[in-house]
């Protein structure tokens, strides 16, 4: 009897939380996940009940540990299973929800007035999308939704604090969104002109710090200079030039975009021509938009060009077509980038970007090898839920064989005065970034850190014990010592020259230090193809036991941020390069190419 006098205790404090006007005849109803709001992000005003949400429920996966066993028996180099990669249909099957769940929740959205024909579903039907008013979306979480504005841009988004569903639906239901997410995604980029004194295309590039060089015979000085980089000083220095892809039938690499990004197909031909002669006229990459990206190939305008909007794209989409000529390359444009103002009701506030572009790619029946990403959050906005869903998605994309790899942002471990957690306690913390804290992922310096979320994972516990070791308590309290580390590599992402509305442009970050190592990990997926063999997929289980001999060691420098000198750089791994920059040579041997 107390037992169930605490239950229900507890189910009226939960309805109580979010009190919306029908949730008192709800008594079945609890809280299944809320999230603390950002300091920037303001209630502004409450949502016009007619405007239409996407609304998405993540139904349980079945069988995910099974999936999760299978993703690191083939991508464990010593195991017997090593580089067997599952096929589209057998990942849906372990990731299908069961069918109870289905039953149970297409029950209750048919009590709630939905029809049933209103539904989509994703491949493994463990995603349900269904576009609702607001005020349908508030009666079926029994929540309120506002408009909230970020004070720094201005941006608006639709979204609640918590939400809430039948108590039987919780072991059924992992997440809904758009809900508790208040994304505010960042480009890993800095950019300005180059000066027309100082151009250097036909010359020369980026000299690198000695400490990069070492071990390494080929003559970059000769093509490499201090002032910027140019694609032959990448190439150069990472080893590839003397490569010619042999499998351009077999293989491509991705990129995404987002927050309006599009990569120009007049400035990738102008770079071509100016940094990969030998290239054809005819090569360009192929351009897909999804859940309403765009593809803007007109002139920029004024304030486009102040906010260097498109350069990320170019940086991306440039800096691999430089590496991998000919092979194929697919930019996805992603829509759901603010500024949004929610005054029509119309279907577009999605603001989701991660979630979108999964399904589609998921769908795929064979996508890229390589995908290359340049964008990130702060991995404290994003609430757990959806992090971990996402992170799910990640694996089911890496037992399939494709690798992804994600830029780890370029504020070392956390941005000056910034450092603080967001739960009201303001406690003094480094900030990590998603989703470069995904354990199925692949994170870039500069940016460096340890996950709240993640745990270590197994193939990263030894490199990562010893070098907290190493830290001798350093930073002790403000990060999780048990948490998933990153970066896990490093390149150059200093003074890229790229074309921009058809001039020179420098850019910096690990937007340029992404793509350069996901076009040296493409290649040695050519490598393999030809070789008969299967591709890489899922890196870091290789990576940290094999493959990490194929990269250069950075032992100088830290991962500046917080107000402090972050996480320093030392002999094998660490939180500022990972196990250090890429040898395409090398690794290509590691890998048996």
């Amino acid at each position: 009897m107390v037992l169930s006098l605490l239950i229900l205790l507890l189910s009226s404090t939960a309805i109580a939380l979010v009190a919306p006007a029908l949730s008192a005849q709800r008594w079945d109803y609890v809280i299944k996940d809320k999230h603390v709001v950002s300091e920037k992000w303001k209630q502004h005003r409450r949502a016009d009940p007619d405007h239409i949400l996407r609304m998405r429920i993540g139904l349980k996966q079945n069988n995910f540990d099974e999936l999760e066993r299978h993703l690191y028996e083939i991508s464990d180099p010593s195991h017997d299973r090593y580089g067997q990669h599952l096929s589209e249909h057998e990942v849906n099957a372990l990731v299908a929800p069961h069918a109870d769940a289905l039953a149970a929740v297409h029950e209750w959205l048919v009590e709630s007035g939905i029809r049933l024909d209103q539904v989509e579903y994703s491949t493994a039907k463990d995603w349900l999308i269904i576009p609702l008013p607001i005020s349908q979306v508030e009666s079926l979480l029994s929540t309120n939704y506002h408009v909230y504005k970020h004070e720094d841009t201005g941006h608006e988004v639709v979204r609640t604090t918590a939400y809430s569903v039948p108590v039987h639906l919780h072991e059924h239901i992992e997440v809904i969104q758009p809900t508790n997410y208040f994304t505010h995604l960042r480009r890993n980029t800095r950019a300005w002109a180059v000066p027309h004194d100082a151009s250097i295309l036909g010359q020369h590039g980026y000299y690198p710090p000695g400490h990069l060089l070492h071990g390494q015979t080929r003559n970059v000085s000769a093509v490499c200079r201090a002032s910027s980089v140019t694609n032959l000083c990448l190439r150069t220095l990472y080893n590839t030039i003397n490569y010619v892809p042999q499998a351009v039938d077999r293989n491509a690499i991705g990129i995404t975009a987002y927050l309006n990004e599009t990569a120009n197909i007049s400035d990738f031909h102008v770079f071509l021509s100016k940094q990969r002669h030998d290239a054809s006229l005819s090569y360009t990459f192929n351009y897909t938009t999804i859940d309403g990206g765009i593809n803007f190939q007109a002139e920029e305008s004024d304030e486009d060009l102040a906010a260097s909007r498109d350069a990320e794209a170019n940086l991306d989409s440039q800096t691999i077509g430089g590496f991998v000529y000919p092979t194929p390359i697919e930019v996805c444009s992603i829509g759901g980038s603010p500024p949004f103002k929610p005054d029509l009701s119309l279907d577009t506030n999605k603001n989701e970007p991660y979630l979108a572009w999964l399904d589609y790619i998921l769908a795929l029946p064979n996508p890229p090898r390589v995908i290359s990403t340049s964008y990130g959050d702060d991995e404290q906005t994003v609430p757990k839920a959806y992090a971990t869903r996402v992170c799910q998605m990640f694996a089911r994309l890496g037992a399939r064989g494709v690798s992804l790899l994600f830029a780890s942002g370029d504020d070392g471990v956390g941005r000056d005065g910034l450092c603080y957690s967001n739960d009201g306690k303001n406690t003094p913390m480094f900030l990590p970034s998603f989703p470069s804290s995904c354990p199925p992922s692949t994170g870039f310096v500069s940016g460096g850190g340890v996950s709240n979320y993640f745990a270590t994972p197994a193939y990263q516990k030894q490199a990562m014990t010893e070098y907290i070791a190493s830290l001798d308590s350093d930073f002790d309290g403000l990060y999780n010592k048990s948490g998933r580390g990153y970066p896990d590599i490093a390149a150059q992402g200093y003074q890229y020259v790229i074309t921009y509305d058809g001039v020179d442009l420098h850019v910096d970050g690990t937007s340029a230090s992404t793509p350069t190592v996901a076009s040296v990990i493409s290649l040695v997926n050519d490598a393999l193809l030809a070789a008969g063999k299967p591709v890489l997929g899922f890196l870091n289980p290789w990576l940290y036991s094999v493959g990490k001999d194929g990269f250069t060691d950075v032992t100088n420098g830290s991962a500046l941020g917080c107000d402090t000198a972050g996480f320093p750089a030392k002999p094998g791994f660490d939180l500022v390069t990972g196990w250090g920059t890429p040898d395409f040579v090398k690794l290509k041997g590691l890998a048996g190419a």
